[in-house]
């Protein structure tokens, strides 16, 4: 007979967060003053070029970029929309190039998870920027390691040529695009191309190297538009003689489907993606889910409280990374690995969605450690000491091992320095967990949540280590070392310069080159920056981070080939 008194094992999180103190409170009111600048950049992005190109696409008849994705989607659904902080606050000498002139991101199709790509032809015609050619391609590689179905929505003037140096040679430019194609295609990734407007020059080679091309009356498709031709051969032809969709469809046999206007075309596209097959499952276990019944215990919402967004105040943030956790995982379940040892670094195990995850996350608060000679020492939160790293190293190993794909979150200082941590091995800790990271075969997905400098952005997996996305909470921030640290060494080194060309600074100047030094860097490390870079896939509301990694899993589950793990030599 079962002991009925039998103790049950509890990995539920019990949070102590006090959402109502002041300072909880003031870091509420910050974040959401924040978000509230950032949405509203945001809705200035999404009106692509302005009114009078929205105006100029309408008298086309055509449909702009945001009106077709609105077809194009299940009723009822978003897109999760992919770099729309791209070439933000650059190419400002051509006018700018907001969204960089393109719209990416993953959506549902006629109940398919979609990768969806599509030129925004109010946005200089739909032209490609330098940094168009990288959103594209980060699209690509994307919808590559996830095995996601791949949708274009062509409407585009081709290579922005002013630029054409920075967007045509290198192998990560436009080439590369039609590259990823014929790849794509090998891997039996399905693709699909409405073309509803312009597609000229080499960009008319991306929709023929697709599994299916639709194309609509008034578009045209040719390698050289009439005027290049007349100018290259002398001959004098009209757009639909050389490259229209009843040309295309009843004479070169180019297009598969010629539709009269974008709503066809898209409803056509619709109809193709419902025909797919389904592949094998991933490996990963999800465990039955019910989105009422297993949500996490606490509110999203407090995320809210925890981080003091100002970049001047940000290093006096000290929190327990159990409180985010328990607010985005199944139930606030954490069955915490090691929980004694390391204390600095928490691994563990959790669901997120029914599927199974492993998490590794910087904790915030100051960790008591005994070491091995039996002394007590104070560890400071968001510092990576040896036996940290130690224990995230064989949590990743285990994770590898047993097909469980792993969630990061940033919240990180780098590694501890000085003679103890030289002693202790911190060099070979760190590098036995940046092995771990770089050799590891299941899905990571990263979550930048507050500062991510040094190599401690490589350990938790930072862009270089090939997270299958990479979001960032508008408290993000990082780079090689932290604002404060970095200024005042850049301070010291601009002042020596200046002294040995023979000018003598005042306390008064040396402030005010410390005050420049910090305004700029402050605004390289702002999650903006690195979002028109690229260097984050999105910038998130930390409210809907459980979202964000939810389309994540979903997304890598779809990709059913997991390579066999080989972890390498560990510095032991």
């Amino acid at each position: 007979m079962a002991n009925e008194s039998a103790p049950t094992l509890r990995t539920e999180i019990a949070s102590r967060l006090d959402v109502t103190i002041p300072r909880a409170r003031a870091n509420a009111q910050a974040m959401l003053a924040l978000l509230g600048q950032i949405r509203q950049q945001e809705a200035t992005l999404r009106e692509g070029g302005g009114p009078k190109a929205i105006e100029s696409q309408h008298n086309k008849k055509r449909l702009t970029a945001r009106e077709r994705l609105a077809l194009l989607l299940d009723p009822g659904t978003e897109l999760f929309e992919l770099s729309l902080f791209a070439a933000f606050g650059m190419y400002e000498e051509w006018g700018g190039a907001p969204a960089a002139g393109t719209i990416t991101g993953i959506g549902r199709v006629s109940g398919r998870l979609c990768m969806i790509i599509a030129n925004d032809a109010t946005v200089k015609a739909g032209a490609f920027f330098p940094m168009t050619c990288k959103k594209v391609l980060r699209a690509q590689h994307i919808a590559m390691e996830n095995h996601l179905p791949t949708l274009y929505l062509v409407d585009s003037a081709g290579v922005f040529l002013p630029l054409q140096e920075d967007v045509f040679p290198d192998q990560d430019d436009f080439g590369r695009v039609f590259r990823n194609n014929a790849v794509m295609s090998a891997m039996g990734i399905p693709q699909i191309t409405a073309i509803m407007g312009m597609c000229v020059a080499g960009g008319a080679y991306l929709p023929v190297m697709t599994d299916h091309v639709i194309m609509t009356e008034g578009s045209g498709l040719f390698l050289a538009g009439p005027a290049l031709v007349q100018a290259a051969i002398g001959q004098k032809y009209s757009a639909e003689e050389l490259g229209g969709a009843e040309m295309h469809a009843a004479i070169s046999g180019t297009v598969d489907f010629k539709e009269p206007n974008d709503h066809l075309a898209i409803a056509r596209m619709r109809s193709l993606v419902s025909h797919l097959g389904h592949k094998p499952p991933a490996p990963f276990d999800r465990a039955a889910y019910d989105p009422e019944r297993d949500r996490p215990k606490y509110p999203a919402e407090d995320l809210y409280t925890l981080l003091d967004p100002d970049p001047a105040r940000a290093a006096a943030n000290v929190y327990d990374m159990h409180e985010i956790i328990a607010r985005l995982v199944d139930r606030s379940e954490f069955e915490e690995y090691k929980p004694e040892y390391g204390r600095t670094l928490l691994c563990g195990y959790a669901r997120l969605g029914g599927f199974s995850v492993g998490i590794v996350a910087n904790q915030k608060q100051p960790q008591t450690q005994t070491s091995e000679s039996g002394e007590k020492r104070m560890e400071f939160g968001g510092v990576i000491y040896a036996e940290s790293a130690d224990k995230a190293a064989r949590f990743i190993l285990d994770c590898n091992q047993n097909l469980i794909p792993l969630i990061f979150l940033h919240d990180v200082n780098g590694f501890m320095v000085g003679r103890d941590a030289e002693w202790s091995g911190i060099i070979r800790s760190g590098a036995k967990m940046v092995t771990a990271v770089s050799n590891s075969v299941v899905p990571k997905l990263s979550v930048i949540v507050g500062g991510s400098f040094g190599a401690g952005n490589y350990a938790m997996c930072g862009k270089a280590y090939d997270p299958r996305f990479l979001f960032a909470w508008p408290t993000a921030r990082y780079a090689v070392m932290s604002g404060a640290s970095a200024a005042n060494t850049l301070v010291e080194l601009r002042i020596r310069q200046l002294e040995r060309g023979g000018k003598k600074l005042s306390d008064a100047e040396k402030q005010e080159v410390l005050a420049s030094i910090k305004a700029t860097y402050d605004e390289q490390t702002d999650c903006r920056y690195a979002a028109a870079r690229l260097w984050v896939d999105a910038v998130i509301d930390p409210a809907r981070t459980r979202e964000a990694l939810l389309i994540a899993l979903e997304s890598a589950a779809l990709n059913p080939e997991v390579p066999r793990f080989h972890p390498g030599i560990l510095q032991t």
